[in-house]
C-alpha cells in the first residue's frame, strides 16, 4: 500500500497549515493512498547541534535526547511520499519546520540517502508575503535528498491570517487539490502502477 506522511510544522494545531495539508491529503486518500498527518504543535522538537553523531553511528537515528525526531524519521522512511507544511513567519518557515528538516535531513544523508526517489511537496500558509521563500526552503530539503517534487496549478500555498481563514482562499484550496492529484499520479508511477 502506498503511503504519504504529512508534517504540520505550525505551532497552531488544526490551523491554516493543517487545513491546506488536509485538502491535499484528501485527494491522495481518494486515490487509495494511505495518509497520516503529524502535527508538531506542542511537541518539544529542537534544532540540530551539528554534533555529527548520526554520521558516526549510521543507525538511522539522531543522537540527541529523543524528542520525537527519530519517530518522524522512521515515518519518513516507511512512506513513499511526504508533505511538509509551515506557516510563514517573518518570510520563512517556522522553527519547528527548520528543526525537522535539519535533523531529519542530516540523518537521511548520513545513512546513504534514506528519502531518495520518494515524492515530496512543500505547503505554506501565509497572511500576505514570504510564502514563496517558505516553499523554496522546504523544497531544498527534498532536492538535496534526491526526492521527486510534484507540481500543482500554482505554488503550494494558501492565504489566510486568522485560524480557518485559508479555507476561503479558493485558488489556494484548488492548488492543494491539484497537488494531491498530481502527487497521487506521481506515486502510482514511482510504484510501477
Amino acid at each position: 500500500m502506498i503511503k504519504v506522511v504529512a508534517f504540520n510544522c505550525s505551532p497552531r494545531k488544526d490551523g491554516n497549515t493543517a487545513i491546506l495539508l488536509k485538502a491535499a491529503l484528501a485527494e491522495l486518500e481518494a486515490a487509495g493512498i494511505n495518509t497520516e498527518l503529524i502535527q508538531l504543535a506542542g511537541k518539544p522538537l529542537r534544532g540540530c547541534t551539528a554534533c555529527m553523531g548520526c554520521v558516526k553511528n549510521k543507525d538511522r537515528k539522531c543522537v540527541l535526547p529523543d524528542d520525537g525526531l527519530n519517530g518522524y524519521v522512521q515515518k519518513m522512511c516507511e512512506a513513499d511520499g511526504m508533505l511538509i507544511g509551515s506557516p510563514t513567519y517573518f518570510a520563512d518557515m517556522t522553527a519547528e519546520a527548520k528543526a525537522l528538516i535539519d535533523r531529519a535531513g542530516y540523518v537521511g544523508l548520513a545513512n546513504g540517502g534514506l528519502y531518495r526517489r520518494k515524492a515530496g511537496a512543500a505547503v505554506a500558509a501565509v497572511r500576505r508575503g514570504g510564502a514563496v521563500h517558505v516553499f523554496d526552503s522546504i523544497n531544498h530539503f527534498f532536492t538535496i535528498n534526491q526526492m521527486v517534487i510534484p507540481g500543482a496549478s500554482y505554488w503550494n500555498f494558501g492565504i489566510g491570517r486568522e485560524q480557518g481563514e485559508v479555507a476561503g482562499d479558493a485558488e489556494g484550496m484548488r492548488t492543494m487539490k491539484v497537488l494531491g492529484e498530481n502527487m497521487a499520479w506521481l506515486l502510482a508511477r514511482l510504484n510501477g502502477k
